[in-house]
């Protein structure tokens, strides 16, 4: 009796291959109307998230949770409405200066931040071109954005936690349990053909292979939707 290849069984989506709920039980973002001052109460560890979670209460008594930001405690004061740059402040992109850094960008303005939220990252605030503000990400890359977007003032907290050795198989099943990640993964060229296009041992580079975008789980493999394919001359 045959089995599913690996493809076949993620696509599926089982709850072997899905994060379990609880894991994001916590939804990032920022109202859109923010007022007032609000009070760091709690800083939450979330083993589905790169960075810790902090929780804000605003004066009228809402509440949100956001990525924290490096140096932030518990019980910290937060003062939206004066023009002060610090810290955990949420403002709009025209009001940061030059070469500020900030985090959990608004794509669109209004949706409560969605871009540069992992642990350690920040984007920095380099020129404004009319109603709109670039900005340099992680990436090197620069972005456009509108002036009306707004951001949080600071460095998401968490960096360096790549720079500490895992050291043990046990720890390492459990971080990418807590995310639903496939691991331990086995290569391609290691499995038998029938489980793998690239699978057997005749032919130890893998075939040159661009998947059609509609592909089925199982002939999504090698390279997909590429950019750009061959060596760089």
């Amino acid at each position: 009796m045959g089995k599913r290849i690996i493809q076949q069984r993620r696509g599926r989506g089982t709850s072997t291959y899905r994060v379990k709920g609880k894991a994001f039980r916590y939804k990032l973002g920022y109202p859109r109307n923010i007022s007032g001052k609000g009070e760091v109460k709690k800083i939450i560890n979330s083993p589905a998230h790169t960075a810790p979670i902090a929780k804000i209460v605003l004066n009228d008594g809402r509440s949100f949770f956001i990525p924290a930001n490096k140096g932030m405690y518990e019980n910290q004061e937060i003062d939206f409405d004066s023009k002060e740059i610090e810290n955990g402040k949420i403002m709009q992109l025209d009001a940061f200066p030059i070469k500020t850094q900030i985090y959990c960008i608004e794509s669109v303005p209004g949706n409560g931040g969605q871009l540069i939220r992992a642990g350690g990252q920040y984007a920095t605030v380099t020129k404004f071109i009319g109603n709109q503000c670039v900005v340099t990400l992680p990436s090197k890359k620069q972005k456009r954005f509108n002036k009306k977007s707004r951001a949080i003032v600071g460095v998401v907290a968490g960096h360096g936690r790549l720079e500490k050795p895992i050291v043990k198989a046990g720890k390492k099943y459990k971080i990418m349990k807590a995310k639903s990640k496939l691991w331990p993964r086995t290569g391609a060229l290691k499995m038998n053909a029938v489980d793998h296009p690239f699978g057997s041992g005749r032919g130890k580079n893998p075939k040159s292979k661009i998947a059609k975008r509609n592909a089925s789980p199982g002939k999504k493999v090698g390279l997909l939707r590429p950019k750009r394919t061959g060596k760089k001359k």
